[in-house]
C-alpha cells in the first residue's frame, strides 16, 4: 500500500458515495448512464472472482465487497426502484455498450498475462473499465446540462484513475517484479478519455 493507491481508492469510493447520494437523496438518476453502471458491475464481479480464494488483507477484501455491492445496488435502483427508474433518461443513454463488452473479452483472450480463467477475467475487467465511462460521457455531451452531483461523480472517477497511474509508476520504480503492463496501458487510455470532461469541468468552476 502506498499513498497513491490509497488516494485512488478513496477518490473511487468518494465517486460512488456521491452517486449514491444523488440517487437516494433526490430519488433520481437523471443524467446518469445506466449502461455505464451495468459495465462497472461487470467489471467488479469479473475482477474480484478471487474474493473467496485469495486473501491479501482485510482492507483489500472489504474494498472488493464494497465495490461489488455498491455497483450492484446502483444498477438495481436504476432498474427496479419505483421512483428512481422513472427519471432514467433512456432516450439519451443510447450507446451500444455490448460492443465494449465483446471487444474487451476478445482482447482479454488475446492479450493477457497468464492463460487461466481468473487472469482472463481480470484482463477483461481491466479493458472493460478503461472504456466503461464512454456511455456516461456521450450521455453528458448529448444532454448539454450536467448537474453538480453528476459532474462531481465523473470528476472523482477521473481522479481515481489519475492516482492509480501514479501508483503504478511508483510501484514500477520500487518493486523489482511489478509487471502489470495491461493495467498501466488501460489506465492511461481511460484517463485520456476524461480529458475533455476535465477541461470543461474546470472551465465551469
Amino acid at each position: 500500500m502506498n499513498i497513491f493507491r490509497l488516494a485512488g481508492d478513496m477518490t473511487h469510493l468518494l465517486s460512488i458515495l456521491v452517486l449514491l447520494l444523488k440517487i437516494y437523496a433526490t430519488k433520481s438518476c437523471s443524467g446518469i448512464s445506466r449502461k455505464t453502471q451495468d459495465l462497472y458491475a461487470m467489471v467488479f464481479v469479473a475482477r474480484y472472482l478471487d474474493l473467496f480464494t485469495d486473501f491479501i488483507s482485510v482492507y483489500n477484501s472489504i474494498m472488493k465487497v464494497v465495490f461489488i455491492a455498491s455497483s450492484v445496488a446502483i444498477v438495481w435502483c436504476m432498474r427496479y426502484h419505483p421512483m428512481v427508474r422513472r427519471s432514467y433518461d433512456r432516450e439519451l443513454d443510447t450507446f451500444r455498450h455490448y460492443f465494449l463488452v465483446g471487444a474487451s473479452f476478445a482482447l482479454a483472450l488475446i492479450l493477457h498475462e497468464k492463460f487461466t480463467v481468473q487472469e482472463i477475467f481480470w484482463a477483461f475487467s481491466i479493458y472493460l473499465e478503461a472504456v466503461a465511462i464512454l456511455p456516461q460521457l456521450v450521455m453528458l455531451q448529448r444532454s448539454g446540462n450536467v448537474d453538480n452531483l453528476t459532474g462531481q461523480y465523473v470528476f472523482f472517477l477521473g481522479a481515481y484513475r489519475a492516482f492509480y497511474i501514479l501508483n503504478w509508476i511508483y510501484r514500477y520504480l520500487t518493486e523489482a517484479r511489478f509487471s502489470r503492463w495491461i493495467a498501466c496501458i488501460s489506465g492511461v487510455v481511460q484517463t485520456a478519455l476524461y480529458a475533455d470532461f476535465f477541461y470543461y469541468y474546470f472551465i465551469r468552476r
